[in-house]
């Protein structure tokens, strides 16, 4: 059966109404369906083979926009924002199993989805936010790259942004190879970003009890307006738009029977993937502020709140040459990670909304120059601090579009006219608004704040 055959199938049995829009094709069709799955055999082996879209979709959660935040938890108030961290990240363990659950049973990304059941006024607005949204989260991670190279190897910031231009035929090479070679290549610097954390944790040595007590909610959180205003930061950054366009596509690239058991099969295995992944973009942010607590806090150095900070300072402190190399090594790998996930998140999201397909080399270096462009006209007219004042507006420019991806996503899977029997429950409809509710209010004041300077 071709992918465009299964698509058709996926959306009828899944209960969707085209009445306005002919049938698309599908989602990434040059690798829609590509890997082979299996119901039968051991759960380690199911598992194994829908093992890494959760993984690439994890990228997001622990990208450099989120370091920032994560060192300034730490160093101003020790250990309590863990619980605003884990709290955080049950909420995105949701929303992702819910972008999953509606690219499997209707064959369509959240984009395709989106055109499919909006006027096309309503469809070209949430298409432009969607690429403001992705323009904003690569400069974040075309800033990171770029810090880290300067770190690593001195390269200066304009330099570093120019190569991290690379990751546009990084991107098509690996695309080119399978995209199981894509998820190989995105795990294994993973498992990098994790072993110089867990490294990192090693050598500083936080007090256990301290660790364990702040994954407790505090009421001190909510008392306590500076730590109020961080804890809102950390909430507000953790769900990336582009996160949910990118999760509903490439789960797609499994290829499931097509009936009502093999979509449950295959719900039920990419859930767990996505929450497994996420556990370990738990563990990395945790660490960041974890670090940052048992180094920073705990000496005093309250006041560390950017990444080069936290690197100049962390070997010092430690006592210990490579703490602080192991730390931009993380950032080096989370930068490359972030940014070929957010350009094939490009990629995604202007053929599900505009049906404009181009040649892959071609989106990916678009996609790339909107983001390093704005980064050298900021360092050269500003210098290389200009680049903090950057990295706040492409937060804000992330708040301002994520509202538009998860009351869609939410409305989407709740709709039985939409998704038959795969609709979500009432009570996990009320949840899933309720922490859609809960994020769009923490971003919306997030934003406030930041054009306000309040907080």
């Amino acid at each position: 059966m071709d992918s465009s055959t299964r698509t058709s199938k996926a959306a009828s049995e899944g209960g969707w109404r085209f009445s306005r829009v002919r049938e698309a094709e599908p989602s990434l069709p040059e690798v829609h369906g590509s890997i082979p799955v299996t119901r039968r055999g051991s759960w380690l082996r199911q598992l194994l083979a829908f093992t890494g879209p959760g993984y690439m979709i994890s990228v997001g959660y622990m990208d450099p926009g989120n370091w920032a935040t994560d060192i300034a938890g730490g160093a101003r108030f020790g250990y309590t924002l863990l619980s605003v961290i884990m709290i955080s990240n049950l909420m995105a363990i949701l929303l992702q199993a819910l972008s999953a659950r509606l690219g499997i049973v209707t064959g369509r990304d959240l984009a395709q989805a989106c055109r499919a059941a909006y006027s096309k006024p309503v469809s070209i607005a949430l298409w432009i936010a969607c690429e403001l949204a992705i323009i904003a989260c690569d400069l974040a991670e075309v800033i990171g790259t770029a810090i880290a190279l300067k770190l690593l190897f001195g390269i200066p910031l304009i330099a570093g942004a120019l190569i991290a231009a690379l990751d546009a035929f990084l991107l098509l090479f690996l695309m080119n190879k399978g995209f199981r070679f894509l998820e190989a290549f995105i795990i294994m610097l993973l498992v990098v970003i994790g072993v110089c954390f867990a490294t990192e944790i090693v050598l500083s040595a936080p007090p256990v009890a301290a660790v364990f007590g702040g994954f407790v909610p505090s009421k001190e959180i909510v008392s306590n307006p500076e730590m109020l205003y961080l804890a809102i930061g950390i909430i507000g950054a953790t769900v990336m738009p582009h996160n949910l366009y990118l999760h509903s596509s490439i789960v797609q690239t499994r290829d499931f029977e097509q009936t009502e058991a093999g979509k449950r099969h295959a719900i039920r295995w990419a859930t767990v993937d996505s929450t497994i992944a996420l556990m370990l973009a738990l563990f990395v942010n945790a660490a960041i502020l974890i670090v940052a607590a048992a180094v920073f806090h705990a000496n005093g150095q309250t006041d560390v709140a950017e990444i080069e900070q936290a690197y100049a300072l962390l070997s010092p402190l430690l006592g210990v040459g490579v703490a602080s190399v192991l730390f931009a090594v993380a950032l080096l790998a989370s930068g490359l990670n972030s940014t070929v996930t957010a350009t094939l998140a490009g990629q995604i999201v202007m053929e599900g909304f505009v049906r404009l397909r181009l040649p892959h080399w071609a989106r990916r270096l678009v996609t790339r120059a909107l983001a390093i462009v704005p980064v050298i006209f900021v360092m050269a007219f500003y210098g290389e601090g200009g680049t903090s004042r950057l990295l706040i507006l492409s937060q804000v420019i992330l708040s301002m579009q994520l509202p538009f991806a998860v009351i869609p996503l939410v409305q989407f899977v709740s709709d039985k006219g939409k998704m038959g029997t795969f609709a979500i429950s009432r009570p996990v409809a009320m949840l899933s608004w309720a922490v859609a509710s809960i994020i769009v209010v923490l971003n919306v004041k997030l934003l406030f704040d930041t054009m306000f300077g309040t907080g």
